[in-house]
């Protein structure tokens, strides 16, 4: 059964799913699994050590899949940024016609995708940005709730109620993000008003995903208690699996006196990229979301996919139509 929504409509796929973008994981082999089995596939950029890298890896995705995928540009505040823009020529100049941006300040980069023909879909995490990002021009929104892994905002709203507070100020399709995993998620994201949902965790634990087993195994083994809440007094909150690592960054962040600095050498992205391709699960921090509650086995992609619109399909038309 095809699930006809104006985000399938925009997109060109069969299913209203798309895979996050998510550092260090979203590769040619995730990406092409999950455009193959009827969603939208998602590159990293900034996964790629260099523009040229990315270019190559768009290569290899097209090799893999000739349904659509689109790439991922986060834009964050650093000391020493990457080449943003050298990383935006190359996504336009390889044709693509899909990217999710997220982060900080993107008008240029999205002025430059719109100019190139190209469709965004904005990640946000509250409706006062969704809807700056509307007035801005992108072409859909990927709003966020605080059950998400990676940053979801400071403002603390579960999905139950951002996504239909989304729904009613934003008029361009929405994706809803943070805690979706099953055809239950899928059919109360579409309720709650959103056009789709957009899973970064649940594929984490797949067998295409390019991370060490242990990794995938801790995702089912752990429950949705098992996420620590990171930089909180920092102003910069973000959403971890539960390890050493973690625990020793909150311990550390309850005295009201630390600041980054104290943090640095727990937090560095090289050593979570060392916990994800090793399997060290103590090496450094492992993003993850709440839906680890919901993750029960390593399916391949299209398995999971088809289960959960299976899913949908039932609770649409038994579960709540025999509730009439």
């Amino acid at each position: 059964m095809k699930l006809k929504t104006r985000i399938t409509e925009l997109l060109g796929i069969e299913y209203p799913i798309v895979q996050g973008g998510m550092m260090w994981v979203g590769r040619a082999e995730l990406a092409a699994a999950v455009s193959n089995a009827g969603g939208l596939g998602i590159l990293t950029a900034l996964t790629q050590p260099s523009p040229d890298e990315l270019r190559r890896e768009i290569d290899r995705c097209r090799t893999l899949t000739d349904k659509p995928f689109g790439v991922n540009l986060t834009i964050l505040p650093s000391v020493t940024p990457p080449p943003y823009a050298e990383y935006r020529k190359a996504i336009i100049d390889s044709g693509i016609k899909f990217v999710e941006t997220a982060g900080h300040n993107p008008r240029e980069h999205v002025e430059d995708f719109k100019a190139n023909g190209i469709k965004v879909i904005h990640k946000c995490t509250a409706v006062r940005h969704a809807l700056s990002a509307e007035r801005m021009g992108v072409d859909a929104i990927s709003i966020d709730g605080f059950e998400c892994a990676g940053h979801p905002g400071e403002d603390d709203i579960p999905g139950l109620i951002l996504i239909p507070a989304a729904a009613n100020k934003v008029k361009i399709p929405m994706l809803a993000s943070g805690g979706f995993g099953d055809g239950r998620g899928l059919v109360a994201a579409l309720a709650l008003g959103a056009d789709g949902i957009n899973m970064g965790t649940r594929f984490c634990a797949t067998v295409e995903a390019p991370i060490h087993d242990r990794v995938k195994q801790l995702l089912v083994d752990h429950d949705e208690r098992d996420t620590n809440l990171i930089f909180r007094s920092l102003r910069n909150t973000g959403r971890v699996s539960k390890n050493s690592v973690s625990d020793q960054v909150v311990e550390i962040l309850k005295d009201p006196e630390a600041k980054f600095e104290n943090i640095h050498h727990l937090v560095k992205g090289a050593d979570g990229r060392t916990a994800l391709e090793t399997g060290d699960l103590d090496a450094g921090l492992i993003w993850a979301g709440q839906v680890q509650g919901l993750i029960n086995d390593i399916p391949t992609v299209a398995v999971l996919m088809e289960r959960i619109i299976s899913e949908a399909r039932e609770i649409i038309q038994s579960r709540l139509a025999n509730t009439l």
